[in-house]
């Protein structure tokens, strides 16, 4: 990856293609050099993280959060279908194990398991949109531009 073109030929880039600062004056504007951990901002409460950090916890929340809107929704599936594959399983596995639930018992734990599901899932992807990477932009009330 070439280094993104610029008028001014004294300009460094790291081995991301970022402009490295030249100067010490240039290294206080560098985002890179940001301060590490929460702040507040103008939509809340955030928390500045390297960037490394950053896209591992934005993969890994969302990865998270649809796994666990996919169990939600198939458990609100059972929940309502007399006949889904989940439903058959869960009530083989109960039995099995000695218990027999009641229709109305098991649609119940089944409906408040799913939607504890899709809540915990929404909590996760919340929870992962706090974070910020280092120079990632400033809060508005921060900017300089008007």
């Amino acid at each position: 990856m070439s280094p993104p073109p610029d008028n001014d030929d004294t300009q460094a880039y790291d081995e991301t293609g970022d402009p490295v600062a030249k100067d010490a004056e240039d290294a206080e504007r560098d985002p890179r050099d940001e301060p590490t951990g929460p702040r507040v901002g103008s939509d809340g409460r955030e928390i500045v993280v390297p960037f490394r950090l950053y896209k591992a916890v934005t993969v890994f929340s969302t990865l998270a959060a649809v796994i666990a809107y996919l169990i939600g929704f198939t458990l609100i599936d059972a929940a309502t279908l007399q006949i889904s594959f989940v439903r058959t399983a869960i009530v083989y596995l109960l039995n099995s194990a000695g218990l027999y639930p009641s229709d109305d018992l098991l649609v119940a734990a089944l409906a408040i398991t799913g939607i504890g599901f899709l809540v915990a899932g929404t909590a996760v992807y919340v929870l992962g949109t706090r974070f910020r990477g280092q120079g990632m932009g400033k809060p508005q009330g921060d900017s300089s531009e008007t």
